[in-house]
């Protein structure tokens, strides 16, 4: 009877049951929060989005954890602005921008599209919505597809969600491949007949011939060539004007970043550690990993020293982050606090943002 004691005080004590239990607890409580309230001048609303996908191993797929991919993400977009997410691979900017378009679904967390729920939408109730949220991916040529002609990949969504009148199709489509630097002789061509920028170009007629008020644009020049990719840039800057759009730029480019965005949030380790306006995000970047990152960026004047801050070590797994803060194993100014518990976010100046015990 003792050693029966023993064994189910030793199961109770089981550090992976008591992960498990309080990533349960988390999640409720993020889901039991109060509904945010909906700012009419925003077009996205995000408020502590949470991410998880199960590890299974095994015979029998048995649940042995979870990689983190985001783990309580918040911010806004104002509508025709852009928004810039940067951040090192693996830190979870490609899985938010998938997350708040439900091409896959969220754990926990609150996310409004013009003041609606995106996620407790019925499935009749979010085809709807689905021409309004689009997204340009970062490999042009495996998103299309390689059967289709130019004119079937930017009207076949058109035709299936009624954009435009039948009749007026053809005018339709010749209007956007205009507007996105595309001639309508091409129209008859397939994919693998245009160069990657041309390609590029057809990615986003598509996502713009829907008429959409969101684009999550998914590092849409890094497989370009650097004269390619300004021509890109300033498509997409020309189309926001003309079309009123509003864009999630994700790009490992800061210099592309600084070009094209209004607002900048950096993300580790699945956490928005910093988000601000560009103009301050970029000339005073308060959390040491900003500094770091921003001190990456190269300057093309050879006599200007560079202060570069070169992090130690490598990024933790986001299937098992360090307890508290999830830089604090990397971070140079690490205090005792940042071992032991995780930084809230707070506003330290007007629109500024930072997730650091420094300014706590």
């Amino acid at each position: 009877m003792e050693a029966l004691k023993k064994d189910n005080g030793a199961k109770a004590a089981d550090p992976k049951k008591l992960m498990f239990e309080q990533l349960n607890d988390r999640i409720r409580e993020i889901n039991a929060e109060a509904p945010i309230e909906h700012n009419p001048e925003n077009v996205l609303e995000v408020h502590n989005l949470v991410k998880y996908f199960p590890i299974k191993t095994g015979l029998f797929s048995k649940l042995t954890g979870y990689v983190r991919a985001v783990d309580g993400v918040s911010f806004s977009i104002k509508r025709g602005t852009t928004m810039g997410l940067v951040g090192e691979s693996g830190c979870g900017k490609t899985t938010v921008g998938k997350t708040l378009l439900r091409l896959t679904e969220k754990t926990a967390g609150q996310v409004l599209f013009n003041g609606t729920p995106i996620h407790d939408l019925s499935r009749q109730d979010m085809r709807a919505v689905r021409p309004k949220i689009q997204m340009i991916f970062q490999d042009p040529y495996s998103s299309l597809s390689p059967r289709l002609p130019i004119a079937e990949i930017i009207g076949e969504a058109v035709r299936e969600h009624n954009i435009v009148p039948r009749e007026e199709l053809n005018d339709h489509i010749d209007r956007i491949m205009l507007a996105c630097g595309l001639q309508p002789y091409h129209k008859d061509r397939y994919p693998h007949e245009f160069s990657g920028g041309q390609r590029q170009r057809i990615c986003i007629a598509r996502s713009i011939a829907l008429n959409p008020d969101f684009i999550v644009c998914d590092e849409p020049v890094s497989a370009l060539d650097v004269s390619i990719q300004a021509q890109i840039i300033n498509l997409l800057m020309d189309l926001q004007k003309e079309f009123g759009l509003t864009y999630l730029f994700i790009s490992h480019d800061l210099s592309v970043v600084e070009h094209i965005s209004d607002t900048v949030g950096v993300m580790y380790l699945g956490n928005l550690v910093e988000y601000a306006p560009k103009e301050k995000i970029f000339s005073n970047p308060l959390h040491p990993y900003t500094q770091a990152l921003f001190s990456a960026i190269p300057t093309p004047d050879p006599d200007v020293k560079m202060n570069r801050v070169v992090l130690q070590g490598s990024i933790p797994s986001p299937a098992n982050p360090p307890a508290g803060c999830k830089f604090h194993t990397r971070c140079s100014k690490c205090m005792d606090i940042c071992s032991k518990v995780a930084p809230a976010s707070k506003e330290v100046e007007p629109g500024h943002f930072v997730a650091c015990h420094l300014y706590q």
